[in-house]
């Protein structure tokens, strides 16, 4: 699990919006995007790994995943939201 003062903290490294934890209903939905070959980062490459937690940006529009409880806070691995049906 996250640090909550961790949380509080962390924005959008190419916006500097906050970012909140993704809920378990969005991750699910993901999850299923993923195993379906539909998501893509932000550099274009398909998102192969399923997730286990995740960073929402606050407009919705970027999911950064969370890696053995390490946010992964890189603008090319940032997952489009907008590819989410």
């Amino acid at each position: 699990m996250l640090d909550p003062e961790l949380l509080e903290i962390l924005v959008c490294p190419e916006t500097k919006e906050p970012v909140h934890l993704a809920d378990d209903v969005l991750l699910a939905r993901l999850n299923r995007a993923i195993a379906e070959n539909q998501l893509s980062t932000q550099g274009g490459e398909r998102v192969k790994e399923q997730l286990e937690a995740g960073l929402v940006r606050e407009d919705g529009r970027i999911l950064y995943p969370v890696r053995d409880d390490i946010p992964v806070m890189l603008i090319d691995e940032a997952i489009l939201m907008e590819d989410l049906s």
